[in-house]
């Protein structure tokens, strides 16, 4: 866990979590405010956009039209108790617009490609594609601390 100190860079703590992650915890909300957690495997530039397909009839996907605020989690699952680090990020998701798709494809497969993946393109998730490109823009990321702390962390824009 982290230790909570002025010296210590959150920042390159979380930088740390959310590259060596490949899947993120959505939690959203349907329009009655019914919880649910889902994970989906993840992209990032920036640690402050969060890129996804998904299936459109997904729950999660259902729950963000209806709902677009949700929270996300990155953490190593494979941690013991009480050693993990994670990252807390809330945010607003919707589905790529079509203004923003090819850059966001741009970002999604960059990461599927560093990880021996294939490339998406715009047939993968556009007409009659199982899948749909979402998008969320963090409002507020935290990294957890030792003593069980929700740290808050701002995530510079690198140039």
């Amino acid at each position: 866990m982290i230790e909570s100190s002025p010296a210590m860079d959150l920042e390159a703590t979380g930088r740390e979590i959310v590259d060596a992650g490949s899947y993120m915890v959505l939690g959203t909300a349907d329009g009655d405010g019914r919880p649910w957690a889902s994970p989906v495997w993840y992209a990032t530039l920036d640690c402050r956009e969060f890129v996804w397909a998904s299936s459109p009839q997904a729950r999660h996907s259902r729950n963000l039209a209806a709902r677009p605020e949700l929270a996300i989690v990155i953490f190593d699952s494979r941690q013991s108790p009480g050693t993990g680090e994670g990252v807390y990020v809330s945010a607003r998701a919707e589905e790529v617009p079509e203004a923003d798709l090819d850059r966001c494809l741009a970002i999604y497969s960059r990461t599927s490609e560093a990880q021996r993946l294939r490339a998406w393109t715009r047939s993968d998730v556009q007409g009659t594609a199982r899948h749909r490109l979402y998008h969320a823009i963090a409002e507020a990321h935290f990294v957890l601390s030792a003593r069980d702390e929700r740290l808050p962390v701002d995530f510079a824009v690198e140039v």
